[in-house]
């Protein structure tokens, strides 16, 4: 082999040596850039979360101490809730297979056939549960 095809062949082995410790270099910048910036989003999720609950905190304190549970109350009367019938409050749909019961908005409906109950203790479209 002539001396210059040796030389050319450790140039491009001298070539490809730094070339791969060039990306392998890079690859570990890479890394810790990652690392790094996954830290930092954690401190400032954390930071954010921290300070939004404090200010929530700070918030809605003096808003419970002035309305108490009458502000709670109001909340909860938004979701819907069940009511079952008593001897004393719709007693005709006691074990009826068509009672419905949902207190939605502060509104009972009691079935889709009397949504405000029967008044008497016989209704005629009573049928039994299953």
């Amino acid at each position: 082999m002539e001396k210059w095809q040796k030389e050319f062949f450790e140039i491009v082995e001298n070539v490809t040596e730094e070339v791969d410790q060039f990306f392998s270099d890079i690859t570990g910048v890479w890394d810790a850039m990652f690392e790094l910036s996954e830290a930092i989003a954690q401190e400032v999720q954390q930071t954010i979360v921290t300070e939004i609950d404090q200010y929530l905190n700070d918030w809605a304190e003096p808003l419970f101490d002035l309305y108490g549970d009458d502000l709670l109350d109001d909340f909860e009367q938004t979701f819907p809730y069940q009511v079952t019938p008593t001897v004393e409050r719709h007693p005709a749909c006691i074990g009826c297979a068509n009672y419905h019961g949902q207190v939605y908005s502060g509104n009972l409906l009691v079935c889709g056939m009397h949504p405000y109950g029967w008044e008497d203790e016989q209704c005629p479209d009573w049928e039994q549960e299953n």
